[in-house]
């Protein structure tokens, strides 16, 4: 049950089992509940219409008990041929400490290593229960008859990847690689958004079979992530000036809220990081390829990062950082300026260059 692994190759492999009803229990966990929402549909689509009033059941775990959950999955269907139990939050399962004994969680044991045939049992959880215990043993052991498996938050470099593949397959259509870049940009790490905005967009384009920058800022540019995504396109030109028309814009749309400004410094804090890691390895001689595979970022969003970061020396990095720290500080009240001035000077120091990182705010 490696952690880390391709969570779409997972999620294919896991559809086709319980598609199959290849094992009669199925843990699912994890921080990405994008690809175990999907996974929960196709069990409960494995009842025929019709059905499901009688055989198909979802319990939550704070507000089930642990003894009738077992009596659930040891009774037999009703006029079908099988019945199927989802267990949202396993482990929250009420009066049951993971050493509840017999009655309790452990008791869970037991019924893995036997479980009903004519049951298929789909639990969703964030964590595994604990290895030392003997629920968290019994789920560890080969050769077992339940399916374990752990869905882990994509990494920021293969979103661009990722939102390709989904309009792809989902949609049928091709999408630019800067389109995907910027949509990814826009949203974020959060899948069930991307996946939800990639379908506006393919409603919206209808028959048309690529999808463009244009088509992504027409239909989710009312993200704040879309001025702050211009803005860093400014700031890598070192165009001072528009860059401080857009601070103004995401001052305006914003209304100079602090949470909101702290995110935009959060933002660019995360840019210039990936933006160090290039140029630090470009100092030490490495190859554009050799980045790439030590960075392990996909072909495409390389590219746009390879790009950027020729606009800033390797020695430039520790005044971007120290402009990023003292915006990060003056915000959270570590000074007396107010909050527009602070992400306008801001903009000045990463725009600018070296000869505007010597102010700090005071």
């Amino acid at each position: 049950m490696p952690r880390g692994s391709d969570s779409t190759a997972l999620f294919e492999s896991i559809r086709s089992s319980v598609r199959a009803a290849e094992f009669p229990v199925f843990y699912l966990y994890g921080d990405e509940p994008f690809y175990i929402e999907l996974l929960q549909k196709e069990a409960e689509k494995l009842l025929p219409p019709g059905q499901s009033d009688f055989n198909l059941d979802l319990l939550y775990g704070n507000d089930a008990d642990p003894s009738d959950v077992l009596a659930v999955l040891r009774s037999y269907p009703m006029m079908a041929d099988r019945r199927v139990v989802i267990i949202r939050d396993f482990l929250q399962l009420k009066g049951s400490g993971e050493k509840g004994g017999k009655g309790g969680l452990e008791s869970f044991a037991d019924y893995f290593a036997n479980p009903n045939p004519t049951t298929l049992l789909f639990i969703v959880e964030r964590t595994l229960p604990d290895g030392r215990t003997t629920l968290g043993k019994s789920l560890r052991k080969k050769n077992s008859p339940v399916r374990v498996a752990a869905f882990e938050k994509l990494p920021d470099s293969k979103l661009t990847e990722w939102v390709m593949m989904w309009c792809r397959q989902a949609h049928g259509k091709t999408i630019d690689a800067r389109a995907a870049n910027m949509l990814a940009q826009m949203v974020g790490n959060q899948l069930q958004l991307l996946a939800a905005e990639i379908e506006k967009i393919a409603m919206y384009q209808g028959d048309a079979e690529e999808i463009s920058p244009e088509d992504v800022k027409r239909v989710v540019g009312h993200y704040r992530e879309y001025t702050t995504f211009e803005l860093k396109d400014a700031i890598v030109k070192r165009d001072v000036t528009r860059a401080m028309l857009l601070g103004q814009q995401i001052l305006s749309q914003s209304q100079s809220d602090p949470g909101e400004l702290i995110r935009t410094v959060a933002f660019f804090s995360k840019l210039f990081t990936e933006l160090w890691q290039i140029t630090r390895l470009k100092s030490k001689g490495l190859s554009k390829q050799q980045i790439q595979n030590e960075l392990g970022i996909h072909t495409n969003a390389f590219y746009y990062k390879w790009q950027e970061a020729h606009s800033f020396r390797f020695d430039e990095m520790p005044f971007i950082f120290e402009a990023l720290l003292d915006a990060d500080q003056a915000l959270k009240g570590h000074t007396t300026m107010d909050s527009s001035s602070i992400l306008l000077l801001l903009i000045q120091r990463l725009a600018g260059g070296r000869k505007l990182s010597q102010s700090r705010q005071t």
